[in-house]
């Protein structure tokens, strides 16, 4: 099998988070907190160490695609979306990572091995989508394995086997490319030309995603990054710049010293 991926076509989830609890079940994810938050039917508010999925609830003030706007305040849609991990082709996690615990699976995707891990927390900070997180019980980092242990069986994700109306799609990475561009064109010629792919495009700031969207509204609106990009893109020029700014230090140093050691010479 090659790479592998998730294609989340946020148009035709219903919001049942089927997938957050199969999540939780097959990996033994902790609880993560059954706090009111006032966020619509989101309880879970972002991804971390104990959320590996999270189902956005966004409601908006508008109808959505063909349908006739309705009366006063109900003439609203609801948007909404699972986020998971990204498995990025270029992982900023992988590159900080001191210890080898994040690694790439031989089907692209990232997993952290928690026995080696250390709590550094290095990753944390070095993700562009605020993904992983340190768990307080053990203080180790914990995200999304895309069920790492279920592809090696040849069985598909827990996620992607539970979702009631395929809305998470799982496959070959490029097949799923594919099939995406194609259920774009479907979704603007209904009527939502707002519709986009996010996280598709190899060409993007992070090589592209192994866990990609189908939005119906801007990244923002479910609280994505609009233009991610790898954090560690920078550190090569920076450990140069750090050189040559060292080496300069070093020859005004010696340049101010030369003349003190001539005269005791």
């Amino acid at each position: 099998m090659g790479r592998v991926g998730f294609f989340t076509d946020t148009s035709i989830c219903i919001g049942c988070k089927a997938c957050e609890v199969a999540c939780k079940e097959w990996n033994a994810v902790p609880e993560d907190g059954l706090a009111f938050t006032g966020m619509s039917y989101d309880n879970t508010v972002s991804l971390g160490a104990d959320t590996w999925r999270h189902v956005a609830f966004v409601e908006q003030r508008r109808p959505l695609g063909h349908q006739e706007p309705g009366v006063g305040d109900m003439d609203f849609r609801w948007l909404m979306a699972s986020d998971v991990c990204k498995h990025c082709t270029e992982a900023a996690c992988l590159d900080v990572c001191p210890t080898g615990s994040l690694f790439r699976t031989e089907f692209g995707t990232v997993v952290v091995q928690q026995d080696v891990c250390n709590g550094c927390g290095y990753c944390v900070p070095a993700c562009p989508f605020g993904v992983i997180g340190k768990r307080e019980s053990s203080g180790v980092a914990a995200k999304c394995t895309m069920c790492y242990d279920r592809l090696g069986d040849g069985q598909e994700p827990a996620c992607a086997k539970t979702c009631p109306t395929d809305s998470i799609q799982f496959g070959d990475l490029d097949e799923l490319r594919e099939r995406a561009e194609r259920r774009l064109g479907q979704v603007r010629e209904a009527g939502t030309a707002s519709a986009r792919l996010y996280g598709h495009d190899p060409g993007d700031g992070v090589g592209g995603m192994g866990a990609f969207f189908l939005l119906l509204d801007e990244p923002e609106v479910y609280g994505l990054p609009p233009g991610p990009v790898v954090t560690t893109r920078d550190l090569p020029s920076m450990w140069r710049h750090a050189g040559v700014a060292a080496f300069a230090l070093l020859a005004g140093v010696t340049a101010m010293a030369l003349p003190i050691w001539r005269r005791r010479g």
